[in-house]
């Protein structure tokens, strides 16, 4: 393998450009002499004169010229490959890995994306969305850069940020009885058919807690995987169900009505999970930049907070 440098490259490059050492040396801002000494080391281990010297003239030898070719590819892909990596570093190249929930993905990070690439148009952002469980498992994994989950219990190997909250409805039919009321308590929805969102849900989980809490056992009528299937099963006025305020615009718009539930209240906390021991790659640090600005703005007195009712930016810091 030959071991020729970059800077012999560059040396010589610019001598067979200038087809001069004194210009070339002022050009680099080198003496004649270590210019001449790196064009003579390339000669050497290339094995083949590059050019031919006089007192007056310096002309590229064939070898010469087809040397010059090649160096300029290499030292014009070297300049490109450090350019991207500067980008990188700056955070303004690469790819954003952000696992998080459906609802989370759909509604509340789309401006945070649509900002966040208007400023760095070469950055791409990849969302795994999922359940609560694989979504915090692919940050502790490494497959996520960081995630915006609910969090049901503190994982080994993560650190929480709060980002926001947004509370229980009842979600019922057009012209259901309950939606003449102004709130709605659990041990109502409770009596009507309850329509669930499925076993491994992170919504299930806090209903069934809510139910619990109102000294009952909703057994479920019928139950989905997905929120947008229950609440189309809502809609056929096939029950009532309970969702968080976040989840509704992915609901059947227009064709239910939603009320706050009562007796107890409840509101699911969403945070930004960091990784305990992993520094953050640039580009995910300038998106969560993105996301705080979107957060202290919605926390300014007056500003409104941005967000769909019912659903609310937390203050905190990370733990």
């Amino acid at each position: 393998m030959m071991d020729v440098t970059l800077r012999q490259l560059a040396a010589y490059a610019a001598v067979a450009r200038a087809e001069s050492f004194t210009a070339a040396a002022a050009e680099l801002h080198l003496s004649q002499s270590s210019l001449s000494r790196a064009v003579a080391d390339l000669e050497r281990t290339l094995g083949m004169r590059l050019l031919e010297r006089d007192t007056r003239n310096v002309r590229l030898t064939p070898a010469g010229a087809e040397a010059l070719r090649i160096a300029d590819q290499i030292l014009s892909a070297h300049r490109a490959g450090l350019a991207q990596l500067g980008r990188y570093v700056s955070g303004e190249r690469g790819t954003v890995a952000l696992s998080t929930l459906p609802s989370v993905a759909a509604v509340l990070l789309p401006p945070v994306i649509s900002a966040f690439r208007a400023r760095r148009p070469q950055m791409t952002v990849r969302l795994l969305d999922g359940l609560e469980r694989p979504v915090l498992q692919r940050v502790v994994d490494g497959d996520a850069d960081f995630a915006v989950s609910t969090v049901a219990r503190r994982t080994a190997g993560i650190r929480l940020r709060p980002l926001v909250r947004d509370r229980f409805d009842a979600v019922l039919p057009e012209h259901h009885p309950l939606a003449e009321r102004s709130e709605v308590s659990w041990e109502d929805l409770g009596r009507e058919p309850f329509l669930a969102v499925g076993a491994d849900s992170s919504v299930r989980r806090m209903t069934d807690a809510a139910f619990a809490q109102a000294g009952l056992s909703a057994d479920p009528a019928a139950e989905a995987s997905s929120v947008a299937t229950v609440g189309g099963l809502v809609a056929a006025g096939l029950g009532v169900s309970a969702m968080p305020a976040l989840v509704h615009p992915l609901v059947a718009p227009g064709k239910l009505v939603r009320r706050p539930l009562v007796d107890p209240v409840v509101e699911r906390r969403l945070h930004v999970v960091l990784p305990a021991r992993r520094a953050l790659p640039p580009g995910a640090r300038r998106f969560l930049e993105q996301l705080e600005e979107f957060r202290g703005a919605g926390l300014r007195p007056g500003c409104g907070h941005g967000l769909p009712d019912g659903v609310f930016w937390e203050e905190g810091e990370a733990s």
